[in-house]
């Protein structure tokens, strides 16, 4: 799609946790229209707590793409690890995160998601929106094959995420959950939809089980991106080539089609392979450097991210915003 002259491109990126958060650290140096549209399924640590006993939407992965959000200067980095704090004690507090608190009182103070998160975002002076994908929280069953062949169910995003087992396919309960309405708009609304990166089945496909965001998916214009992975996950997606993504996404969503496939030429393995799925999906296959060039070989470099959103942007004759 092609947006209109001198005007920044509307952005959705969807997903949850650090890979959701890499995207949008990238966006944000890209277009001042930035969205992002966070899973409700986590069920572990502080949110998980929280949710059960507020009764509430997991806020963690909301807080994360909210610190994500935060400016570069010294107010957006100081509330970004502020609202990424953890306290460490003897009592309730102990594992909780400063931000799954301030936005848990928020929610209750307004008595509205989203609402409520728009009040962090100001506070935080964050440089774009998030919001949920559904106002109830979800759980994640997925159906998985065991060592000895046999299909059996496993319940909650932990358990869904560390599974030992491979993955066949995901639903949600409720199977029809109260969408995030917002949400569903900014997507069919986009210039950009951005998937990934992120866990696979618990962070980004759970986009596709509510259906009128699968909908919303299906119906937009928008240049639909997806950043692989540059590394499996344990459990998730133990050995995972990068490929197996787009397959996994073809086979679940024959329907959807991808306009450009993002990925590190040193975590693809075989390219020739990865750009016959990428055409499959109707999608052309970028390469650049998205590695961070020290740490962990499975986190992408904000920067490098930013230069290559930019450049697909160019590719595809749509308005960069610097």
């Amino acid at each position: 799609m092609t947006s209109a002259p001198n005007r920044a491109l509307d952005v959705v990126a969807l997903g949850g946790g650090h890979g959701l958060a890499a995207s949008l650290q990238a966006l944000r140096r890209v277009t001042p229209h930035l969205t992002a549209v966070v899973g409700v399924s986590d069920d572990g640590g502080s949110s998980g707590r929280l949710r059960e006993e507020f009764g509430i939407v997991p806020p963690g992965d909301l807080r994360m793409a909210l610190a994500a959000l935060c400016g570069d200067d010294t107010w957006g980095s100081t509330w970004a690890r502020v609202l990424q704090h953890r306290f460490a004690s003897q009592g309730g507090l102990d594992g909780h995160s400063l931000g799954n608190l301030l936005i848990t009182a928020l929610w209750e103070e307004t008595n509205d998601l989203v609402e409520g998160l728009d009040w962090v975002a100001r506070l935080l002076d964050a440089k774009g929106k998030v919001l949920p994908l559904c106002i109830e929280p979800l759980e994640i069953v997925a159906t998985v094959k065991t060592n000895a062949g046999e299909l059996v169910e496993v319940t909650g995003q932990v358990q869904v995420a560390t599974t030992p087992h491979e993955i066949q396919s995901i639903r949600l309960i409720p199977e029809q959950p109260n969408v995030c309405v917002q949400a569903v708009a900014a997507v069919r609304n986009a210039d950009v939809v951005v998937l990934g990166p992120g866990s696979w089945y618990t962070s980004v496909l759970t986009h596709f089980q509510v259906a009128q965001m699968a909908q919303a998916l299906h119906d937009t214009t928008a240049t639909k991106i997806l950043a692989v992975n540059l590394r499996p996950q344990t459990g998730e997606t133990d050995g995972y080539s990068a490929s197996r993504y787009l397959e996994v996404l073809a086979n679940s969503y024959p329907e959807f089609h991808l306009d450009y496939v993002l990925a590190d030429p040193d975590h693809v393995g075989d390219v020739q392979e990865l750009t016959k799925m990428a055409n499959a999906a109707g999608a052309k296959l970028e390469l650049a450097k998205l590695a961070k060039p020290q740490g962990p070989a499975d986190q992408h470099d904000p920067a490098l991210l930013a230069s290559a959103f930019t450049s697909i942007f160019a590719h595809g004759r749509l308005t960069s915003w610097q």
